[in-house]
């Protein structure tokens, strides 16, 4: 069975316990006020369109678009299931949400991820896919557990 990208279904419990999974392992890789993951509820604001890859019906990859301002917006809440990461989950979902986002009129998607080894695939992802380093956008500020990254679409 081919993968299947489509919206979340936040009445999908299976969606709440693969999140949780996201924030924990996010949680010893910086301190609190370092983290930006977007927790459930932040994920259900109007402003923000979360996708789900499924394979059978099982939730393995997400990621959302946040608006930041007109034709700007963040990549947030990107994760692959730890046991299918390498085979192209987060590469197929990344060029989903770079296409809605131009099927929409935006022009520019920007991110922010760790700096630390933890985030090494994720930022080798991002750069093969045309993100570039940028400074601090919207409400970031500098950070040395940071990297921000943005690209045009």
């Amino acid at each position: 069975m081919p993968l299947l990208i489509e919206r979340a279904d936040f009445a999908d419990p299976q969606l709440r316990v693969f999140l949780q999974a996201h924030l924990d392992d996010l949680a010893p890789t910086a301190p609190a006020e370092s983290r930006h993951a977007l927790d459930l509820a932040a994920l259900q604001r109007p402003h923000v369109r979360l996708w789900t890859v499924q394979d059978d019906r099982r939730i393995v990859g997400t990621a959302a678009l946040a608006a930041l301002e007109p034709r700007h917006e963040e990549l947030k809440s990107m994760r692959t299931d730890p046991a299918r990461r390498g085979q192209g989950i987060a590469r197929t979902l990344l060029a989903h949400l770079l296409q809605d986002a131009k099927d929409r009129g935006i022009e520019r998607v920007s991110l922010e991820t760790g700096s630390m080894d933890f985030f090494a695939p994720a930022r080798a992802l991002y750069l093969r896919a045309g993100f570039t380093p940028c400074a601090p956008f919207g409400s970031y500020r500098d950070d040395p557990n940071s990297t921000y990254l943005s690209r045009r679409v």
